[in-house]
């Protein structure tokens, strides 16, 4: 796959950069020096509104010292019954959250964006549904010990491509999607704007 023009990833995602590599595209990781929290405490707005202020603000900021570029920010945010959730600030809370979303469905909301010269000239927002399974506290201890602190990373603490199947009892929605990053529309749109190979 022959990438155009310079792209870049302003994510620290390992998820995110191995989806976009295994398509075939040629991008650096940049990791935005964005303060997430502040963003969210200061927010009003809906979720998937949210999403794309975050995924926004990461693009604006690399895209700062990267003229001529191609930058591309993604974020998630995960809401259940009315509450926002984050990453995990570590093993104790990351047990936490998987015995408040046991048994419950939610919402994982990714936007992702494509900033040119200071300005965003395209973006997505998707939306999944999952149904957690109602997990045992047993269950819970085993999985985090298998999965280890890479879990941490993710805002539901879990990947759905691993270990992470074991918590789901159904999933509407897209699998690029609830990865992290909405990959068919983006290659869609990096297409279209010349930046690979048609």
């Amino acid at each position: 796959m022959e990438t155009r023009m310079r792209l870049i990833l302003a994510s620290g995602s390992p998820a995110r950069l191995a989806m976009l590599r295994q398509a075939g595209l040629v991008c650096r990781v940049v990791r935005p020096d964005v303060d997430e929290s502040a963003l969210k405490r200061g927010f009003a707005g809906e979720v998937p509104a949210l999403a794309l202020t975050l995924a926004a603000a990461k693009a604006a900021r690399v895209a700062v010292d990267e003229p001529g570029a191609l930058v591309i920010g993604a974020d998630q945010v995960l809401e259940c019954e009315g509450e926002v959730f984050g990453k995990p600030g570590g093993m104790a809370q990351a047990a936490a959250q998987l015995r408040r979303l046991r048994g419950q469905a939610h919402t994982l909301v990714t936007a992702v964006c494509v900033y040119e010269g200071g300005r965003m000239v395209w973006s997505d927002v998707a939306q999944a549904r999952l149904s957690m399974r109602a997990l045992s506290d047993e269950f819970i201890a085993a999985y985090l010990q298998a999965e280890g602190e890479d879990v941490l990373g993710c805002v539901g603490v879990y990947r759905l491509e691993g270990l992470g199947a074991q918590l789901f009892s159904a999933i509407e929605g897209d699998f690029f999607t609830i990865l992290g990053l909405n990959l068919l529309p983006l290659l869609g749109f990096l297409r279209a704007a010349g930046a690979i190979r048609t």
